[in-house]
């Protein structure tokens, strides 16, 4: 069959995973990438003894697997498979001992690890507390928060060296006596960026929550208990907290330790960074996920699940995984020893939401919780019979003795088989096609483009399912994208309301409800955000926390609609009033005026010798130059790193107050190896091309005049929230693509742009 590719997949396929030659030029299609990957994986079968006719034959299962998108691999196998870097895993955990070799040794295996493309998490809970007595030096430890910001700024150095961006996830114990500086330590949103943090939760501490006792915090470096705290107040900071900005999240430590398959290997202390992948110190997973949207079939006039097909997908995953493991290139050999140990493997799904609208059944009923339980425990059922047959042909893992397994009488091939993973970028790839279990994100929402027009873009089976009844317009469809959501718009058949719910018509009981169905029969944990209605309460959060808990969810990560500070480009909800800015200035010292509500501008398009680059300047009600942003039509990895840092510096010049002459002289005439011609000028470089624009908007031409005054009329309308930029996102717009200038949404514990791909967690 023909490689049926959406016009999305194909720009994140040409932005982030084909090859390139050294002038940054794509040189691989994407039928060749999925090709290449192919026949990688496939080739691991030459170390069991198998033919060239036979690894041909693999080579072909696998390919037809990935091109069909019933299948997708995790985005380091896509990106570097059968390539120089080799390095196919996407979750690692690392351990921090408390001595300063350690914690330095572990931050260079970061670093390496973040330039292969993978995530690390760690456990901090081993670092003895801040102001702690040091023996050696007589100094005072600086505490496990401290090092978690040495580690951010590790992270924030090495992540544009490295095929996607660098993510962490930090975990510290409740009875750490730091428990309550780690709860609060993104409070600004401001510090710790790079990280994740979640709370590990014991069972002892839950049992003293609920008798209303205290607790016991332990000296990490002694073992010696050193004082109580109240579970009530730790809880309630950590309720508070979530409900402010999303973090921490919540891991039930002693609930992923209860399914640990080796523990005599040790204890699971860390996640991978969205929680999903409990791993031992040094382990890594492979991750890929079954695209349950291809698993319906039509008959008649209904869908139906493909029984047939989800198993045979099912098995060919899990000898894909699995071979991933022998071809991998590790990036140290610490970790290729942890991991071939215990051979976990991570198979998930994704386009959950997407199958449940094919088969008519509302995300938010019985019907759908009952459905999630039948699949992915026939899932399971299917992954573990796969396993066993690789076991008999190539053997267990080698870590099987003492093994939960050996104790079964079950001999496998992997310690773990199955994960419910964030699938930003794979999911688009693979669309139309939902992301893991969440809920649709938004029925329809305008994406901005370069000439700040705004393009509808229509979940692909809504469209179809309306134009099929004959109730599509397009001007239907531009006011279903002012809310997102079909909740309030006349005109809809109420049956197909019911089933196109998006993730802000769901009650929070049902997303927990959801991610608990699906844990039920997952070995590793489940990657899911909790989303809440900006007016929920804190007793809302804690509910959905106890919830959990009860349900035997492995972890809970919860958002609160317009809880971060960093809002949309354009038009947001004030986070803090000019008043309170300015009383958190300091006498003495330059800093930049807040972002008034509204901003309005101009975009300017400029050739260089990089290709078209798009320049815009916005301005405030006052008339004075306040940001300016770039994108650059064709390019990607470094020049869009430096265009986005050159845009911060000069936006942060605006803000200051900085002479605007001044700021054009610094970037004039700065040269680069490809010079280009401009309606007769001569544009040495893209910062030349900034300048450029700059002089000719904000000096040669007064219309910026004329747009402040634009701005301050849309000011005076600006009360009413606009529903376009703000809603209509399983979780809330929260700022502005990096890469592409879109909206980033928080979903899955990542922040995602669906126009270009771009994700963070």
């Amino acid at each position: 069959m023909p490689l049926r590719l959406s016009h999305n997949a194909i720009k994140v396929l040409e932005r982030r995973y084909l090859k390139r030659d050294k002038e940054g030029k794509v040189i691989e299609t994407p039928e060749e990438m999925f090709r290449r990957v192919a026949r990688a994986i496939a080739e691991a079968d030459k170390q069991y003894q198998k033919t060239d006719e036979q690894c041909a034959q693999l080579e072909e299962k696998f390919y037809n697997a990935m091109t069909s998108l019933e299948f997708v691999p995790n985005s380091p196998c896509l990106m570097n498979a059968g390539r120089e870097l080799g390095q196919l895993s996407a979750c690692f955990t690392l351990p921090i001992e408390d001595s300063m070799d350690s914690i330095f040794e572990t931050l260079k295996a970061t670093a390496m690890i973040h330039k292969s493309g993978g995530g690390t998490g760690f456990s901090f809970s081993r670092l003895r507390a801040k102001n702690s007595v040091v023996k050696t030096t007589g100094g005072v430890a600086s505490g496990p928060v401290s090092f978690m910001k040495v580690y951010d700024a590790a992270t924030e150095a090495v992540k544009q060296g490295g095929t996607r961006r660098g993510a962490n996830m930090g975990i510290l114990r409740t009875d750490h006596p730091d428990i309550r500086e780690f709860i609060t330590c993104k409070e600004n949103n401001k510090e710790i960026n790079n990280f994740n943090i979640s709370v590990a939760i014991t069972d002892d501490f839950m049992q003293h929550l609920a008798s209303g006792d205290d607790y016991d915090i332990i000296d990490p470096h002694s073992h010696a208990v050193i004082g109580k705290e109240s579970a009530k107040e730790i809880f309630d900071l950590i309720v508070k907290q979530a409900h402010k900005n999303g973090e921490p999240g919540v891991i039930f430590i002693d609930k992923i330790n209860i399914d640990n398959p080796t523990p005599k290997l040790g204890k699971i202390e860390s996640t991978n960074p969205c929680g999903e992948q409990p791993l031992l110190p040094y382990e890594s997973c492979d991750l890929g996920s079954i695209n349950l949207a291809q698993m319906c079939v039509k008959r008649g006039s209904r869908y139906e699940v493909d029984w047939d097909a989800l198993r045979r997908t099912t098995r060919l995953a899990v000898y894909f995984l699995d071979n991933l493991i022998d071809v991998n290139r590790f990036p140290i050999p610490e970790i290729e020893q942890a991991t071939k140990a215990t051979r976990k493997i991570g198979l998930g799904v994704m386009g959950w939401a997407t199958m449940l609208i094919r088969l008519g059944i509302a995300y938010n009923s019985e019907e759908a919780v009952s459905l999630g339980e039948k699949i992915m425990s026939f899932i399971l059922d299917a992954s573990i019979e796969a396993s066993q047959e690789l076991a008999k042909e190539k053997g267990t893992f080698p870590a099987y003795k003492g093994s939960t397994w050996e104790k079964k009488k079950i001999i496998v091939r992997n310690a773990t088989l199955t994960t419910i993973a964030p699938t930003g970028t794979i999911s688009i790839i693979a669309g139309p096609c939902s992301s893991g279990i969440e809920p649709l994100f938004a029925i329809s929402y305008y994406r901005n483009v370069m000439d700040n027009d705004k393009l509808v873009e229509v979940d692909p089976l809504f469209e179809e399912i309306a134009k099929a009844r004959g109730f599509y317009s397009r001007e239907l469809m531009e006011k279903i994208a002012e809310t997102g959501t079909l909740a309030n718009i006349d005109g809809i058949p109420e049956d197909v309301k019911r089933v196109f719910v998006t993730a802000h018509d769901i009650a929070p009981e049902w997303h927990v409800r959801m991610q608990a169905v699906f844990q039920k029969y997952v070995h590793n944990a489940v990657s899911k955000t909790v989303n809440f209605p900006h007016e929920a309460t804190l007793d809302d959060v804690r509910k959905s926390y106890l919830l959990a808990y009860e349900l035997n969810c492995k972890g809970i990560t919860v958002y609160r609609d317009r809880s971060r500070e960093e809002q949309v480009l354009n038009i947001n909800h004030k986070t803090a009033t000019a008043e309170v800015q300015e009383s958190k200035l300091e006498p003495g010292k330059i800093t930049p005026r807040p972002r008034p509500e509204v901003i309005i501008g101009t975009t300017t398009k400029v050739a260089t010798g990089c290709g078209n680059l798009y320049v815009t300047i916005n301005i405030d009600e006052d008339g004075k130059p306040f940001e300016l942003f770039t994108q650059m039509g064709k390019a990607g990895g470094c020049a869009a790193s430096q265009l986005e840092a050159l845009g911060r510096m000069v936006s942060l010049a605006f803000r200051a107050g900085v002479e605007v002459k001044s700021i054009i002289e610094q970037l004039r005439n700065i040269r680069c190896p490809s010079p280009s011609w401009e309606k007769g000028q001569r544009i040495f470089s893209c910062a030349d091309a900034i300048a450029r624009v700059v002089e000719r908007r904000l000096i040669n031409d007064q219309s910026h005049m004329k747009i402040a005054a634009s701005a301050e009329v849309a000011m005076k309308h600006s009360h009413r929230d606009d529903p376009v930029q703000d809603k209509g996102a399983s979780g809330e717009i929260v700022g502005v693509c990096p890469d592409c200038g879109g909206a980033l949404r928080h979903e899955e514990g990542c922040v995602k742009c669906h126009a270009c791909g771009f994700s963070k967690c």
